[in-house]
């Protein structure tokens, strides 16, 4: 992280992040075979927690520091869970399925909320939304969901390969962190330069939002999912968010997700490094299926 904040001009192979997640995912997917018994009720709260989230997020935005600001909190927080939560949780020894299913089940659900909330708080009315957020959550999710099964029923020893690959997979995700912190420098860095207290505001209160995301996520999973709700509900999917933000608002707007993007990267970069074996790469390798 460090590195991509000091070399913001590798933003220009920012658009490797979506392949590197694509194939991390289809690693994940690989060992993870979904099943209609991975649902938990937990998932509906983990919904409502994002969609109640980003409203708390528009109001005290608003209050603090008027339109701007309220519409960057609401693109941060409406964010459903991040494509790469599976692979984190997965580093952490997690249960992979769980967060699989988070994923799936709050990416459709925001899919579909997206067009009739972004009306209400952008005043415009944008029918091709849904298809546009669905194509992304196309392109990313089910490209490898459906690759990965196709594989595993032509070649059932492929369900072994992420375990041989533990270092590869670790590898590709520390090269995505450097290329989104690269990109979110470029962003930060590129006039017209927002004011200082503005940055600061936007800054300060996605930082919060964030740390409220994982601590609500984990009370959400109670004893048995703390760490999966967590992270389903605290890392987010801010590719096509941010996207959204630039399209139907305004570059400052995007700073909401942008910022978020470094506060739960911080998060998770600490998760690692507190709560697992630092001998290799190969201890950060995502959990065979059942495995917690």
């Amino acid at each position: 992280m460090a590195v991509g904040a000091l070399l913001p001009g590798a933003h220009v192979a920012a658009g490797a992040i979506r392949w590197l997640i694509i194939t991390l995912l289809f690693l994940v997917f690989l060992q993870t075979p979904l099943r209609l018994n991975i649902v938990h009720r937990s998932h509906g709260w983990l919904v409502v927690a994002n969609v109640a989230m980003s409203g708390a997020g528009w109001l005290a935005g608003w209050l603090i520091g008027g339109r701007d600001v309220a519409l960057a909190l609401f693109f941060a927080g409406i964010t459903p869970t991040a494509t790469a939560a599976p692979v984190i949780v997965g580093f952490l020894k997690g249960r992979v399925d769980y967060v699989v299913a988070a994923f799936l089940i709050t990416n459709f659900s925001i899919a579909i909320a997206l067009p009739v909330l972004l009306p209400f708080v952008i005043g415009r009315i944008e029918p091709a939304l849904f298809l546009q957020v669905f194509s992304s959550v196309a392109q990313v999710v089910f490209a490898p969901l459906i690759a990965a099964w196709v594989v595993r029923r032509i070649h059932p020893p492929a369900k072994a390969w992420p375990e041989r690959l533990q270092g590869f997979s670790f590898t590709l995700w520390l090269i995505s962190l450097f290329l989104i912190t690269a990109n979110t420098s470029h962003f930060v860095r590129t006039p017209p330069v927002a004011p200082v207290a503005l940055l600061f505001k936007i800054g300060t209160l996605t930082a919060l939002l964030c740390a409220a995301n994982f601590w609500l996520g984990r009370r959400i999973g109670g004893v048995h999912f703390g760490r999966e709700a967590s992270q389903s509900l605290g890392q987010k999917n801010t590719t096509f968010t941010l996207y959204l933000a630039l399209t139907y608002a305004s570059p400052l707007v995007a700073l909401g997700p942008t910022f978020y993007i470094l506060w739960h990267n911080l998060w998770n970069s600490w998760q690692l490094h507190r709560g697992t074996p630092r001998s290799s790469p190969e201890s950060l390798t995502p959990p065979m299926p059942g495995r917690s």
